[in-house]
């Protein structure tokens, strides 16, 4: 048995907490989804990653560099 649906989605406003790798977001009908999550070393790295730093360390009674700037540039305020 075949079901033809016809649709008319709006969305004024969506908010998405987190995707992941594996994650899917369907928004109206569809027939099967598969999942699927596929990993390809494309940098070609041969070692593990170097371990990361902890915000807030401190290194030769220095701050970590990441705390002296917003990792992010912010506008300044509006008025």
């Amino acid at each position: 048995m075949n079901f033809y649906i016809q649709q008319s989605i709006h969305i004024n406003f969506i908010k998405i907490g987190g995707i992941t790798n594996s994650s899917v977001l369907q928004i109206g009908s569809a027939g099967i989804i598969k999942p699927a999550a596929y990993l390809y070393n494309t940098g070609g790295y041969t070692k593990p990653a170097p371990a990361a730093i902890k915000p807030g360390s401190v290194t030769a009674g220095q701050p970590s560099p990441e705390l002296l700037a917003p990792a992010v540039p912010l506008q300044a305020p509006v008025r």
